[in-house]
């Protein structure tokens, strides 16, 4: 049979990463975007391949609408079509929220330029390999933290609140012919939270297990296994938040 096609933005590191083994194993052929992250990226590359997928490596950064087009000119021509495609990439700051002084104009217009222009450029330059593929698909990479308030830094939070918000209205601008949903995890483990908990990461991972109903924070997996799902699934889903917090959030 023939694999199927997919583009996972941000896919060397975390959750990209595991979108992209997921994906590799389910037999899909993966163009897998980085931006710095170089050395990364070829591991996870190697690691897809040793899946018999065929990985095509696009260096560009998501904030940047040429350099989209760019990469979108090199998947054409590797693939010719997308079945998928993963908006993954995105960046924050370490400001806490309480600190509003401490966050400049720079920090907040990079984190809104990649997490949110960046979906949404991107976005728009895949359609129209998306509508060559086969019930093609979008999943956006959202977080708990755009659904309800938390101790993330203001402008990432207020970005996937806007991530939210462009996944519903994607939903409807797509469809019929693409479906849009977007995963919003929880606390993970990985290095993502070890950079925000600092020296507090193993102690307030512990606590956060034990307070949620499944007995754990989530992993890079555990959220890719839900991208997978929405993508080769549920095809009656479509614009829809599935937050995968082993129920944290359900409870508090």
């Amino acid at each position: 049979m023939a694999r199927k096609r997919a583009l996972v933005t941000g896919g060397a590191t975390g959750i990209g990463r595991a979108a992209v083994l997921h994906l590799a194993r389910a037999g899909f052929d993966v163009a897998l975007n980085y931006r710095a992250s170089v050395d990364a990226a070829r591991a996870t590359a190697v690691e897809a391949e040793q899946s018999g997928a065929r990985v095509l490596l696009v260096r560009a950064d998501v904030a940047e609408d040429a350099q989209i087009k760019a990469m979108m000119r090199e998947v054409d021509a590797a693939f010719g079509a997308l079945d998928a495609l993963v908006n993954n990439a995105g960046t924050t700051i370490s400001t806490p929220a309480k600190d509003l002084d401490g966050v400049s104009v720079d920090d907040w217009d990079r984190v809104f330029a990649v997490n949110v222009r960046g979906l949404f450029l991107v976005t728009r330059a895949a359609v129209p390999l998306l509508k060559r593929g086969d019930a093609p698909s979008i999943v956006n990479t959202a977080s708990i933290v755009g659904l309800r308030p938390g101790p993330q830094p203001l402008p990432y939070a207020a970005s996937k609140a806007a991530v939210v918000s462009l996944t519903k209205q994607l939903a409807g601008a797509l469809g019929p012919a693409i479906r849009v949903n977007a995963v919003a995890p929880g606390w993970i483990e990985g290095e993502w939270m070890e950079r925000m908990l600092s020296d507090n990461y193993q102690r307030l991972m512990e606590r956060r297990g034990k307070a949620t109903p499944l007995g754990r924070c989530a992993t890079f997996d555990d959220v890719a296994e839900v991208i997978l799902s929405l993508i080769q699934s549920n095809r009656l889903v479509n614009g829809e938040i599935v937050v995968v917090d082993g129920g944290y959030a359900s409870t508090t």
